[in-house]
């Protein structure tokens, strides 16, 4: 199993000395979340919650992924990063492509692209992006890019991208990693079907392991089944060794976990989420490795 540190609702002032402590600590990711914008009034309803609501406020902080990255990729060497996850169709394909393509490069190939469809139609609407056509567009989208990161001329005529011969340059040596989000059919048959991955909300053992058969069972159906893929989760019932060993034989890959709430920390001072990591890496990593 890998383990995965989320910077959700941190401070991103914070980020490069979390990403030093965590590359040490043995981690093998760090993963970032995406949102543009809060709007003051939001209609559309959260799927995660069982009143629909955000899971946080307003001032909550959403630094732009590509940045952040970037700038725990320029402290670091062998650490990764996943976006869970970037709101793809919310954006321009190209767009999308040169920026993951040019961090990939610049990294040394340690950035994992977690999408999702996305839940926010206000979101979609500032960034001049159609909301319900955003589940074939994402398809669509991830066609033009690994295209593009191939390097030559390619040209693309589809329903929602059109264009003829372009290259962009540099190309991407390898595979950038897709890593699809969400729990509906589509989505579970969207990371099976175009996805090296899937990664989860927060769910319990029992859920993760159905969730994995389920993708087995649809990757078999695409023709994939002998292709690698990953399982990036967060458990509700998993805490210590036994516990990650229990998501291991259940087919989770990637444990997804904030280590500071993990032990009762509030996880609001640099301090508390540099211990928490140097701790889980004591105690559970190395455990395991």
């Amino acid at each position: 199993m890998k383990f995965c540190a989320s910077l959700a609702f941190s401070d991103p002032r914070h980020f490069r000395e979390i990403a030093v402590t965590a590359e040490s600590a043995d981690w093998d990711y760090l993963v970032i979340s995406d949102h543009v914008v809060h709007p003051e009034k939001i209609d559309s309803p959260y799927p995660y919650t069982a009143d629909n609501e955000p899971r946080w406020e307003a001032p909550a902080p959403w630094p732009d992924p590509w940045v952040a990255i970037s700038a725990m990729a320029a402290v670091t060497e062998r650490l990764r990063f996943l976006t869970s996850i970037f709101v793809l169709p919310m954006r321009n394909p190209i767009a999308v492509a040169k920026t993951v393509g040019t961090l990939a490069v610049m990294s040394g190939h340690r950035v994992d692209l977690g999408i999702g469809i996305g839940w926010m139609k206000e979101e979609f609407g500032l960034l001049g992006q159609d909301f319900h056509t955003r589940g074939k567009r994402t398809d669509e989208m991830v066609e033009v890019m690994r295209m593009l990161w191939a390097g030559g001329m390619v040209e693309h005529h589809g329903r929602y991208y059109d264009f003829d011969r372009i290259q962009m340059s540099p190309a991407v040596e390898g595979r950038i990693p897709i890593v699809v989000g969400g729990l509906s059919e589509p989505a579970l048959r969207r990371a099976a079907r175009i996805g090296d991955g899937w990664t989860s909300d927060i769910h319990s053992t029992e859920e993760l392991r159905g969730i994995a058969e389920t993708l087995r069972g649809y990757r078999q159906e695409y023709g994939r089944a002998d292709q690698p893929f990953e399982i990036f989760a967060a458990a509700n019932d998993a805490f210590d060794v036994d516990g990650y060993r229990r998501l291991e034989e259940a087919g989770v890959t990637h444990l997804l976990t904030m280590p500071w709430a993990l032990y009762g920390m509030t996880g609001d001072s640099l301090t508390e989420k540099t211990d928490a990591l140097k701790r889980f890496g004591d105690e559970i990593i190395a455990t395991m490795r």
